[in-house]
């Protein structure tokens, strides 16, 4: 009697560990997934944010050797240079 009870309850917390198991396991899986997710969208944004600094550069250097070109009052009204006093 004394090790049927104490049978059953070990199987309970075998039981218990098995689900808890299953659902850490569940969540890993899908955590990982987010997270690749997340990845390759900052990857994406970080190469967008590159391509446009160097826009920004290209064009200020273009300014610079050519500086009646109407494209230094564009930068300046998108603030990417500063206006000269």
């Amino acid at each position: 009697m004394k090790n049927d009870n104490i049978s059953t309850a070990l199987n309970l917390v075998l039981a218990l560990l098995v689900i808890l198991g299953v659902v850490f396991a569940l969540r890993t899986i899908f955590l990982t997934r987010e997270l690749r997710t997340l990845q390759l969208q900052a990857t994406q944004a970080n190469a967008y944010v590159m391509g446009i600094e160097g826009l920004a550069n290209d064009t200020i250097a273009y300014s610079q050797k050519n500086p009646n070109a109407d494209i230094l009052r564009i930068l300046q009204d998108a603030q990417a240079k500063p206006a000269t006093r």
